[in-house]
Order: structure tokens, then sequence, then C-alpha cells
């Protein structure tokens, strides 16, 4: 059974009550060279510093590769099946983008990443409601995060 099915469910009201509430961390992700080659011929973006390793070592400061931040960014999804519950009524769902969105630090090849959840806003209108999540993608190891976000999501009633 995959994570969209064990997630727990809540009700619009428990949504409104859990504004400003931290909903927790996900799962750690390895961001490896193969998930990286996959995603640079997958999206035609195949620069050096994703995808050739000895001269990524050579003229970066990185000491490798590094993951796209788009591919940094696609983990996200599954990490928010992880921790962000089913509301219930809801028809579907939709990732409905960002407000805000920074790329803070690089993820080097081989390296965990989890992602931390805190809900910023939760609004009903009389077909949907939309989440506002304050996000960030964290290294394993690091004092920075890759990522930090205010993400947007939408459900149809």
């Amino acid at each position: 059974m995959d994570a969209l099915h064990t997630r727990s469910k809540v009700t619009l009201d428990d949504m409104h009550g859990r504004v400003g509430t931290d909903f927790g961390a996900s799962d750690w992700m390895t961001i490896d060279q193969a998930m990286i080659d996959q995603f640079a011929k997958l999206t035609h973006d195949e620069y050096f510093i994703h995808v050739d390793p000895v001269r990524a070592a050579k003229e970066t400061p990185h000491g490798g590769t590094i993951s796209h931040g788009f591919l940094t960014l696609s983990l996200l999804a599954q990490m928010g099946y992880q921790v962000c519950p089913t509301i219930e009524g809801t028809k579907s769902g939709v990732n409905y983008g960002f407000n805000k969105l920074r790329f803070v630090a690089p993820v080097r090849s081989g390296k965990r990443v989890r992602g931390h959840f805190r809900l910023k806003n939760f609004e009903v209108q009389p077909t949907r409601w939309t989440t506002t999540w304050d996000v960030s993608i964290e290294i394993e190891g690091s004092d920075k995060p890759a990522i930090v976000a205010e993400w947007l999501g939408a459900g149809f009633l």
C-alpha cells in the first residue's frame, strides 16, 4: 500500500484548527547519481554540474555533482504524501503552485533530504479548499536547507 492510501484523514474543521501547526517531517530520501542522471535525461538538462562527477569535482566548489534544484523540489510531492493528511470529502487534490520559493543550498549526489511541513493557512470556498504550507527541504548533516518555500495546494469538494 502506498503513502496516498495510508495518510491520516481530517475534517475541514480539523484543518482550520491546525493552522500554524507543524505537521512534522517526511522520511529521508537519497538523491543519488542515478536519480540525477535520469532527471537530466528526462528534462534535457544535462549541465555538467549534474552529470559529470569528474568535471564537477574539478570545476565547482561542490566537490562533485549536485542535484537539479527542480529535482529536489519535485520530491516535495512524495514528502507531502507522507506528512500532510487527506481531507474528508475531497474528490481530488492538486498542486496549486508557490508564492515563494528559494533554492538555498545545493544537494550533493548521495545526500539524503527530507521535507518539513507547517500549515500556514487554510481556506474553504463552496466547491474547494486551499492550503498554504511553509515547507523546507533539509539536507542531512547540513546547517542550511536545500529549499524553503510557501507551497499552495487545492482540493475539490
